[in-house]
């Protein structure tokens, strides 16, 4: 059990109005498709409060307090809170900044990982998700193949239909609590490059471009632009010419000079004559 600064057990609140309306379908769970919780989810019940920090679905329930005021413990009050950038330990007021709910528009690449090699000119197909927190739909995911400076829209693909069971209808006008799955096909690259994803919300909130806009000492809600690198090929070595000296003994080591692996080109920037097709 993960245990607070002062040895007590893990505590937090969500507001009554937030567990009691039904559009905010928050749960208390003992199984999960169909099966008993595993001991890792949370085991035997947990709370589900979809569209909020994980910090407050609250796994492995002992008690439930109903309570006039906010819990007071560790996690609560001095943990899942977000300040300014200026704001250091050594100058931290923890009551000075609400507990945090939502968490904000995120989006990731998960294919192809980061650092593969491409070559110049192959055809590469992009997948991930897009979530947003709140209930928040997903309105757009961009994706950029140099760094962000030109833009194309990646296609949002269709969620999965919710078989009925028991007169219940899906309602394309509930929150949208599930991932968004998106993909980009068929793009042509000029590596190396670097390759970025950001997504819009059904609010108009847009990811940042940079982290030193949203940097905080706890670290929280970290919803930058995912990116990741498209390495190029190694240069084949340079064989010299046969002479006194060995040719392979020469050819390995100018090998290993000039290419020891993908991850030698990790500084490499795209070429002028690529980047002035934008």
């Amino acid at each position: 059990m993960c245990e607070e600064e002062d040895g007590l057990p893990y505590r937090a609140s969500i507001p009554m109005l937030h567990a009691t309306t039904p559009e905010a379908d928050v749960l208390l769970v003992y199984e999960m498709n169909g099966k008993v919780l595993s001991r890792d989810h949370g085991y035997p019940i947990r709370a589900v409060v979809p569209g909020v920090i994980g910090a407050r679905s609250v796994k492995w329930i002992e008690t439930i307090i109903i309570s006039k005021y906010e819990c007071q413990f560790f996690f609560q009050q001095k943990d899942y809170k977000m300040f300014p950038p200026w704001i250091r330990w050594n100058n931290v007021n923890w009551s000075s900044q609400r507990a945090l709910m939502d968490f904000p528009i995120q989006s990731v690449i998960c294919e192809p990982g980061d650092g593969v090699v491409v070559k110049s000119g192959d055809v590469v197909d992009f997948y991930g998700y897009a979530v947003a927190g709140g209930g928040r739909g997903i309105e757009r995911v961009d994706i950029s193949i140099n760094n962000g400076k030109k833009w194309l829209e990646a296609v949002r693909l269709p969620k999965l239909p919710i078989e009925a069971q028991r007169g219940y209808k899906d309602d394309l006008h509930r929150p949208h609590w599930a991932w968004t799955l998106w993909q980009l096909r068929f793009v042509k690259l000029e590596t190396p490059c670097i390759v970025v994803v950001k997504a819009v919300d059904s609010s108009g909130n847009v990811q940042p471009a940079s982290v030193d806009e949203i940097w905080n000492l706890r670290g929280v809600l970290n919803n930058c632009w995912h990116k990741i690198r498209i390495n190029a090929p190694c240069p084949p070595p340079e064989v010299k010419e046969p002479g006194g000296a060995d040719t392979a003994k020469i050819a390995a080591e100018d090998a290993k000079q000039r290419c020891k692996s993908p991850n030698d080109h990790a500084d490499d920037e795209p070429t002028r004559e690529f980047l002035d097709r934008f």
